[in-house]
């Protein structure tokens, strides 16, 4: 079983469509992500990031190649297991924070849990701990519409991580944020990543956090045309 990558993706196609009308998304996609990574996926709108995540992520099935996830084929499980597995396995972070405007911050935090079956008291205090890793301690009972954006965007983070998945997924998690707001998010997600048993991918359009990335995936027309480090991104040409 692979476990010292989190991701393993091989010769991954996807199409939609047929005839005149079918789109290419995939064309034999190679990517690996490693424990401890954190991996950003970038290119134009239209390139194929949201289809590729979704594969990795078990939305989707590709129609060619594989995808293992921690060392498990997803397209191998049933969908309710699969569903579980996803569940329990990935936290997602998303570019709208998607929060329950109407719940208070620690709430909004242990809906994860509260949907696995732990109870409220366990799944309000886990989600307390949480909240003070990420700065937020003192927000915790505060209604989560009177949150800036970054905080919002906090709150979102911690919601990823209270039932401490393997791999947390982001989509442009900085783009509706100031630059200031936007580092600090992704200073808490560079922690995260550095995390020996924990990966993290990020999909972006914004330049300005490149410099928290450990490898840069660039996409174009369905395919990973170039992997770069920062270093390599920043280098002269």
């Amino acid at each position: 079983m692979e476990l010292q990558r989190a991701v393993r993706c091989t010769n991954l196609i996807k199409t939609f469509g047929k005839g005149n009308s079918q789109v290419n998304a995939l064309q034999g996609i190679d990517l690996d992500i490693a424990f401890g990574e954190l991996l950003m996926l970038v290119g134009p709108s239209g390139c194929g990031k949201t289809t590729l995540v979704s594969i990795i992520a078990g939305i989707l099935d590709p129609d060619g190649g594989e995808c293992v996830l921690l060392g498990s084929d997803l397209q191998k499980m049933q969908l309710d297991e699969r569903t579980r597995f996803r569940g329990k396995s990935i936290g997602f972070v998303f570019q709208a924070f998607n929060l329950l405007l109407s719940l208070t911050v620690v709430e909004n935090v242990a809906v994860p849990l509260l949907i696995a079956g732990v109870n409220r008291k366990a799944a309000i205090a886990q989600a307390g701990k949480v909240l003070e890793s990420v700065g937020l301690g003192d927000r915790k009972d505060a209604p989560a519409a009177q949150l800036s954006g970054g905080q919002k965007q906090r709150v979102a983070i911690a919601r990823a991580l209270v039932h401490q998945p393997k791999l947390i997924v982001c989509d442009e998690p900085t783009s509706n944020l100031d630059h200031a707001a936007g580092k600090q998010v992704m200073e808490i997600l560079r922690r995260v990543a550095t995390t020996a048993e924990r990966a993290v991918l990020v999909v972006t359009h914004d330049p300005r956090i490149f410099e928290f990335a450990d490898r840069i995936a660039h996409m174009d027309d369905g395919k990973i045309v170039d992997i770069t480090t920062q270093a390599a991104t920043e280098a002269p040409a």
